[in-house]
């Protein structure tokens, strides 16, 4: 299936009512429910709802139905798609977000092999995506067993450091870098066995001083939009290096348009060419996905051999930390037809003394009883003229 005419049918426009009122959904309470992602999500909503002359109504409550249907912007990837149906989640229109047909295919588990085919797997797990990523992701491998785990770490660390990563966290947190066959075995040693059985564990080469880059693609009000660019880190309150945000380049149409119209250095251009095969793999493997909102996280660097790699490490189909920058890049192709790409930039920053530009758009400043000071904004610059530019 051509991912391009998957994309532009996608977001031919919706048959349903033409008002709507626009709801943030906890989908787990203990899921991207702190108080900063409260405050973000309900920011998104809003903006959405602004975009598509709809109401905002604040957090859904199913107890208190109202006279017109419901534009959900979920915290989480959906992976119930029958309670997707029933809350009238039917396709790209009705949510910003995705909605996957099984859970571990919102996590990193799906983005390699597992170690044979006798490994463990969860129901409904597609051996085929592997083999139609092999070209989009780094070496490594997804272990449901402890003991499978140490079989794929002995066998990554033959190419050098081995980094192992909890499925289902998210800005690089939990992540754990082992150089050897004993650091691998007191790094095993001392994770739940259970957890792995439920979710899964990626082992994965290690890169060292990687690039990272965000490719992804919205789409809202029948309009899409595709963008590529790089991703900085920062340190939070606790001095542990996380996500800091995002510099993004963002163009009308899908990722054929965002190559033709950004005309990408080389490396670049891989990332958003894997990019678009692992989105094209979900799709062809996953047949009841569907999101119109995706991003994917593409690291390149030099593996422990020395040789050059580039993969993608993760995808998301949920409110992520480059939605700042997407959605008012959405704003501004609304505001102005001429405009042809928005340069658009993200930032989360952590303490007391952060420091906002003028003109910014604010989606959180405050201080999270989770995560301490935290200033999260986007500022942005619109192009009308086309010409070959880069992120």
């Amino acid at each position: 299936m051509d991912l391009s005419l998957n994309t532009v049918m996608a977001a031919e426009p919706a048959t349903g009512p033409a008002t709507r009122r626009v709801v943030t959904w906890d989908v787990r309470p203990q899921g991207y429910c702190s108080e900063h992602e409260h405050a973000t999500r309900a920011n998104v909503a809003q903006r959405l709802a602004a975009l598509q002359g709809w109401a905002f109504a604040g957090a859904y409550d199913a107890s208190q139905p109202g006279p017109d249907p419901l534009y959900f912007v979920p915290s989480d990837t959906l992976t119930d798609p029958h309670q997707a149906r029933a809350m009238g989640i039917a396709g790209v229109d009705d949510l910003f977000g995705g909605v996957v047909p099984h859970a571990f295919v919102a996590t990193k588990a799906i983005s390699h092999p597992l170690i044979g085919p006798d490994a463990v797997r969860p129901l409904g797990w597609s051996a085929r995506i592997a083999v139609e990523i092999a070209d989009a992701a780094l070496p490594g491998f997804t272990c449901f067993s402890l003991d499978e785990a140490r079989v794929a770490g002995r066998a990554l660390l033959d190419i050098g450091r081995v980094r192992l990563k909890p499925v289902t966290a998210t800005g690089g947190r939990g992540q754990q870098v082992v150089d050897g066959i004993d650091a691998l075995e007191r790094c095993l040693d001392a994770m739940d066995d259970r957890a792995i059985a439920t979710e899964g564990l990626v082992l994965e080469t290690n890169l060292e001083q990687p690039q990272t880059y965000s490719v992804g693609q919205l789409i809202v009000a029948q309009r899409l939009v595709s963008y590529c660019g790089e991703q900085r880190l920062t340190r939070d309150n606790a001095g542990q290096e996380v996500y800091g945000g995002s510099d993004l380049l963002l163009v009308r149409g899908d990722f054929d348009a965002l190559l033709a119209r950004v005309d990408p250095p080389p490396p670049l251009r891989r990332a958003i060419e894997q990019a678009r095969r692992y989105h094209r793999a979900v799709i062809d493997c996953y047949p009841d996905f569907f999101a119109s909102r995706v991003n994917y996280d593409v690291a390149q660097g030099l593996d422990g051999q020395g040789d050059w790699r580039s993969g993608v490490l993760e995808q998301s189909w949920r409110v992520g930390g480059a939605t700042g920058a997407e959605i008012a890049a959405l704003e501004a192709f609304h505001q102005d037809p001429a405009c042809q790409r928005v340069h658009a930039s993200c930032f989360e920053v952590y303490g007391e003394a952060a420091c906002v530009p003028a003109g910014a758009i604010v989606a959180y400043q405050g201080n999270d009883p989770e995560t301490g000071p935290l200033c999260k904004y986007t500022v942005i610059e619109t192009t009308t003229t086309p010409h070959a530019d880069t992120p």
